[in-house]
């Protein structure tokens, strides 16, 4: 079992991770592992970026999963916005043909459809069961 790290910033301690999930535009089976890695490369320059980290990822032909811990002062839909975005142009630079193959002369990668889930340490029933246990005034 892992503990749960707190990273500590100006006035605020935090551990929070994020489990994103990106599809390819029409669930195109186009992801192969090179450039699978260009797009993983790219999001881990984003993350650093704006002081966040890809912890993990995993690739299908399909779609792409990415583990990464956040930092609090990022917008979560616009750092989306921007894996998707830089991604695409990564990829569209490295791999021309494969794009235009695949995509002709799309503008995007990816689909507009995405997963953001939440990763904790404890099960959502034991935070809820802490926070409600509380001493003091009790909420209804």
């Amino acid at each position: 079992m892992t503990r749960t790290t707190l990273h500590k910033a100006a006035h605020v301690a935090y551990s929070i991770h994020l489990h994103i999930y990106l599809v390819t535009r029409y669930r195109r089976k186009c992801l192969t592992q090179p450039i699978a890695e260009c797009i993983a490369e790219t999001v881990r320059r984003i993350c650093t970026k704006n002081r966040s980290e890809l912890m993990e990822w995993g690739v299908e032909p399909d779609h792409i999963h990415f583990l990464v811990s956040l930092h609090p002062d990022n917008n979560i839909s616009q750092l989306v916005k921007s894996f998707k975005s830089a991604s695409t142009k990564a990829v569209m630079a490295q791999f021309p043909s494969d794009f235009r193959q695949t995509y002709g002369k799309g503008r995007s990668l990816w689909g507009r459809q995405k997963a953001i889930i939440s990763c904790g340490g404890a099960p959502l029933a034991i935070v809820m069961e802490y926070v409600k246990n509380q001493a003091g005034v009790e909420a209804e």
